[in-house]
């Protein structure tokens, strides 16, 4: 049964009642997510369009007051419900003083938790608005992309263009660069959002099971096939399947997603049975589609199916006015994640950050930010940095040359970089002091 109405985020660190209520809940049609301690809650909000929270109070190294307080700072429309076993008075009005708009005691009947939930969801605002988490970097957010530079305004365009259509649409991007973010700004912005959104990993499936984990397969088709089995594209029927890296679809499987496209319906491995399907297509590749044309490697004709609609995701180092913006998101996820409150950075720690090219995209800035904050106390300094963003070891494109030649000139960028420090080279390199001066011997 696909859940419509409201979605409401279950939080307590007692599994059986986490149960029970997500119980009582989808029998009154409503979605729920589920989290045991307040860290996981906030992963989820930032994540996830949130109705009403149902929290616990008492709960280990982050209680629920805690979480309430942060609801209300950063999505301060979101309605929050309190269930607890302790029905005190003065816990009653703490509660309601922080934030929440109603107080449940446990143990409570179906019929409570009910005029609860409508209770409090009267006060919501229509969903249709969404919620925007309050921070220094809201106005420059969209969905859970970040950033306020051309290149990225541009990418928001055509993404608001697209986002109420079943358009077929192809990302293309450099690796790191938040294509998967992009397909699902794509579908949780526009008016599809209550419908599945199903992502598939073409490059990670082997390529004798992605046929059948795409489009289902009967019982008996092949060894192994114990029962019928819907695939991925029934699965996001009337929503979005996201087919990431798509340049690594072998001929067969890209054989049958252009018949899905063209004629709307698909046929399970084993069956000659067609299933309608109304699904909206998102791909997404770092791969040079008309190269791999010419190689004769993909169908020149599903590559016109999937450009309906093309979204050029830039990579960071086009859109460097939005690493400031990034590093906010990060220093505030990961802060709360590994120190339980956002970290800071020094300036000039920011200033390595901001010039650095950042040949892994976002994904490398992610990453950087969230191992200084692991080694930091409270604050990102230039020892937290990684020595080749230190250094900024860059190396421009010049002429063809050897191997050789190539690698003597990089040494000879690095010992620059490092002011002739031998030691220190080698460690950036990654090789013994002998090996370095064996090199530089050549």
């Amino acid at each position: 049964m696909l859940l419509k109405k409201e979605n409401i985020l279950l939080v307590d660190d007692d599994i059986e009642i986490l149960e029970l209520l997500q119980r009582h809940l989808h029998s009154m049609d409503y979605h729920t997510y589920k989290a045991v301690s307040v860290k996981e809650a906030i992963y989820i909000l930032q994540d996830t369009e949130i109705d009403l929270l149902i929290t616990d109070i008492n709960m280990p190294e982050i209680d629920g007051t805690q979480l309430i307080k942060y609801v209300a700072e950063h999505y301060p429309d979101m309605p929050k419900l309190v269930v607890t076993g302790f029905p005190s008075i003065e816990d009653a009005l703490s509660v309601i003083k922080s934030g929440a708009l109603d107080y449940l005691t446990k143990p409570f009947t179906k019929m409570e938790l009910a005029d609860s939930v409508k209770k409090s969801l009267a006060h919501k605002v229509s969903h249709k608005t969404g919620y925007k988490p309050i921070t220094h970097y809201s106005n420059n957010s969209y969905a859970d992309m970040i950033g306020s530079s051309e290149a990225f305004q541009k990418v928001i365009e055509i993404i608001e263009r697209v986002k109420d259509n079943h358009a077929t649409v192809l990302v293309r991007g450099e690796s790191g660069t938040g294509k998967e973010l992009v397909a699902r700004a794509v579908h949780y912005s526009g008016k599809f959002a209550r419908a599945p959104f199903i992502a598939v990993n073409c490059g990670a499936i082997p390529e004798n099971l992605l046929e059948a984990e795409l489009f289902g397969y009967s019982k008996g088709a092949f060894t192994g096939a114990n029962e019928n089995r819907e695939g991925f594209f029934q699965a996001a029927n009337h929503g979005t399947i996201f087919l990431d890296e798509i340049g690594n679809a072998p001929l067969p499987v890209q054989n049958r997603l252009l018949r899905v496209l063209q004629e709307k319906e698909v046929t399970r491995i084993g069956s000659r049975k067609k299933e309608r399907l109304d699904v909206r297509v998102i791909a997404a590749t770092n791969s040079d589609l008309e190269e791999l044309i010419a190689k004769q490697i993909f169908r020149e004709d599903l590559y016109y199916r999937l450009t309906v609609v093309t979204i050029d995701v830039p990579p960071l180092r086009e859109r460097k006015n939005d690493i400031l913006l990034l590093v906010a998101k990060f220093l505030q996820k990961y802060g709360m994640e590994y120190k339980d409150r956002p970290t800071r950075i020094s300036s000039d720690a920011l200033r390595v950050l901001e010039r650095y090219h950042w040949p892994g995209n976002i994904r490398e800035l992610e990453n950087v930010v969230q191992r200084a904050i692991i080694m930091c106390d409270g604050e990102i300094r230039l020892p937290h940095l990684p020595d080749t963003l230190k250094y900024q070891i860059d190396f421009p494109e010049k002429g063809l040359k050897t191997l050789r030649e190539m690698e003597k000139e990089y040494i000879q960028k690095v010992l620059i970089a490092t002011e002739g420090n031998k030691t220190k080279a080698a460690e950036i390199l990654n090789i013994d002091r002998k090996t370095l001066r064996n090199k530089l011997n050549d």
